[in-house]
């Protein structure tokens, strides 16, 4: 037991040590904030951040479950603090990387001799990058607005290649990787600052925001801190990689949750409930995912949940379906209240009695002027993962990600507050 907890004090210093962070010995902030916009025409979350030296702004795409950020290191990337991370490296080390070896096509920036690299994934594609780190510059805050900037003069991420950009929005350079690892940003800027391991993103259907670090997380107009009304649950960990590239023995940087059920307007939905568990394939369960933009569900899953929340409502007409979805409806018999279209609740159940409750705003998507649909997708008959909550179902709830005590904080619809996800105080420009 104490060779495990000098290892663990030893990730930790080394962690430091990597990203150690240029900041006045008089200012160590408590949290950091980034501002989220969602790109209509890919339904992406996107974020900025300022990176390189002389300092640059670069729009990335929000990735949940990415393992590492990586940005585009092959067209325009220009800084005098880039460093590749050399094999055996401690930057190596902490990123686990699995391949060291020669770039046939440098040396130059993104493709070095005797260097580490690490798998990466955009919407389409995967490859592998150089492991290496820059100059970070994100702005803080004390929870109620956005505050000084200040940079990690050692940030890792990995270089990608400019065709992984196919797909994504527009003017983005790469993506924000926010998964369960010791290189993701969120680990990455809690070690950097020696704040707790904990983020909370929130969504909104045009503007959001992302805090790195504990709460107070506050939202205008009544300054109300979303923290301290969270409603948690475990996050599970999946021993096997759900990434569409990865080494054989890699874990999953996705945040699982326990679904053990699904109810509509609390009546209990008939599930084959083996489908909620994790095999010892790592198929099955239930994730998080900002680039899924609706909730994908196997097959039979979506069958019964559609063929039942059918059921509550039949006095509303069905039309045509729209792609992607298979349930659509006349939306002048509906009726719409704070928390959007007046249907049926749906209710994600998980372990204690806790209950994540979907209201019509996060259910229901409006495809044209009379037709809101069922914003729920078919997954078809055997995918990697059963039950993948999408973007459209996170709107404007508040979800904290405790990585230390393994536990996801979700606050329900803002909307009953009367708030939004887009009612951060962001007062200055990083």
């Amino acid at each position: 037991m104490a060779v495990s907890s000098n290892l663990l004090l030893f990730s930790a210093s080394l962690l430091f040590f990597i990203v150690s962070p240029s900041i006045q010995a008089s200012f160590r902030p408590k949290a950091l904030v980034l501002p989220v916009s969602k790109d209509v025409s890919t339904n992406q979350y996107v974020t900025q951040i300022k990176q390189r030296t002389p300092l640059m702004p670069v729009k990335l795409t929000i990735d949940l479950g990415a393992q590492s950020p990586w940005v585009d290191c092959e067209q325009n990337y220009v800084s005098s603090t880039y460093k590749p991370a050399r094999c055996n490296s401690a930057q190596c080390i902490l990123a686990r990387s699995k391949a060291c070896g020669t770039c046939f096509d440098g040396p130059k920036l993104g493709c070095n001799n005797n260097t580490c690299s690490l798998l990466l994934s955009s919407t389409k594609v995967a490859t592998s990058g150089e492991v290496a780190q820059d100059v970070v510059a994100v702005q803080s805050t004390d929870g109620k607005s956005s505050g000084k900037v200040v940079s990690v003069s050692k940030f890792l991420f990995t270089c990608g290649s400019t065709f992984l950009l196919d797909g994504l929005a527009s003017g983005v350079k790469g993506m924000a990787g926010l998964g369960r690892s010791k290189v993701s940003m969120p680990s990455l800027f809690s070690s950097a600052f020696s704040f707790p391991r904990k983020f909370a993103v929130c969504l909104g259907s045009s503007n959001g925001v992302i805090f790195f670090g504990d709460g107070p997380y506050s939202f205008l107009p009544f300054n109300i801190d979303i923290s301290k009304s969270l409603i948690y649950t475990p996050l599970i960990l999946n021993p096997v990689s759900t990434a569409p590239a990865s080494f054989e023995g890699d874990p999953s940087s996705d945040y699982f949750i326990g679904v053990t059920g699904i109810s509509i307007n609390e009546k209990p939905v008939a599930l084959n409930k083996t489908l909620l568990s994790i095999n010892k394939e790592g198929h099955g369960g239930t994730k998080i995912s900002t680039v899924a933009p609706y909730t994908v569900l196997e097959t039979s899953i979506y069958k019964a949940v559609v063929r039942a929340f059918i059921k509550e409502i039949p006095s509303i007409p069905r039309v045509p379906a729209v792609a992607p979805f298979g349930a659509c409806f006349n939306s002048k018999g509906i009726g719409f209240s704070r928390v959007g279209p007046g249907v049926p609740t749906i209710d994600l159940v998980l372990p204690n009695k806790v209950v994540w409750r979907i209201f019509g705003f996060n259910s229901m998507v409006r495809v044209k002027e009379d037709v809101l649909c069922l914003g729920f997708v078919d997954g078809g008959l055997e995918p990697t993962t059963s039950i993948v909550i999408g973007g459209h179902q996170l709107e404007d709830n508040l979800l904290q990600f405790d990585l230390a005590a393994t536990r996801l904080g979700f606050s329900s619809s803002l909307l009953f507050r009367q708030t939004t996800c887009a009612n951060f105080n962001f007062t200055t420009t990083a």
